[in-house]
């Protein structure tokens, strides 16, 4: 349910082209609907204009194939992050027009005119290890009417591939910066571009870089005061925040 449906079913209402019993059914699932083993919460759209989204890993192929066919039931845009190729399956048996991002893990159902913001969302990444990531950021932001610019293996061990793409990003509102490692590339950003920087650490790097606490570590530890960090591998949580500043500039 996102405001347009909200206000179409209530003219509906007024007009007498549905009876008050059949609003109440369409309204019954507000805020959210009960399926037994998850609670889905219908009315994200009309809070935040961004749709309820399925975290998959954990959850069984059968458990996220319901939850997104009684999201998509609703007419938004759906999205599942961390499925994987057996989720998949069973997401497409109950929704044939689903599609599956197999670097970035996840699956998208696009159905819905997303209203697009004017923002420019960069999505930048240190290697191709840290590619998957980065995809998940990118494929999340263009979801939810972002225009996206992918930049990918400009890692600060050959800096100078980052700074033969200055002018490309001094174009974004914001930077998504996906690094593993010793996670340097979000402070490097940080300071060449005048817009916030969102840092992704990524479970990349050998030994001692403990499956991204290294790069989280160090980027929370960044001198460049426009950079802001969230989870390890957590490139749903940068582009969701992104969306969020894009859309806020516009107000």
């Amino acid at each position: 349910m996102h405001r347009e449906s909200l206000l179409q079913l209530l003219e509906q209402l007024r007009t007498g082209a549905i009876s008050s019993e059949q609003a109440a059914d369409t309204l019954a699932h507000l805020p959210f609907e009960d399926t037994g083993f998850a609670k889905i919460d219908h009315h994200r759209t009309l809070r935040s204009g961004l749709p309820e989204v399925i975290y998959a890993a954990g959850k069984t192929p059968e458990q996220t194939a319901a939850i997104f066919q009684r999201i998509a039931a609703s007419g938004v845009n759906v999205l599942a992050t961390k499925a994987d190729a057996t989720h998949f399956a069973a997401v497409q048996t109950l929704v044939p027009a689903a599609e599956y991002h197999a670097p970035a893990q996840c699956i998208t159902l696009r159905q819905a005119q997303q209203p697009r913001h004017d923002g420019t969302i960069a999505v930048v990444c240190a290697g191709t290890s840290d590619l998957p990531v980065a995809e998940e950021a990118a494929i999340t932001a263009d979801l939810f009417g972002g225009n996206v610019l992918r930049i990918t293996d400009v890692g600060v061990a050959g800096i100078h591939r980052l700074l033969a793409q200055r002018p490309l990003l001094q174009t974004a509102d914001v930077v998504i910066a996906c690094a593993g490692m010793e996670g340097a590339l979000p402070s490097v950003l940080g300071g060449m571009v005048g817009v916030p920087v969102i840092a992704v650490p990524t479970s990349v790097g050998y030994g001692v870089a403990f499956h991204g606490i290294t790069a989280l570590l160090s980027m929370l530890n960044s001198c460049s005061p426009n950079t802001t960090v969230v989870n390890i591998d957590n490139g749903f949580g940068a582009a969701y925040t992104a969306t969020l500043i894009c859309r806020g500039q516009q107000k």
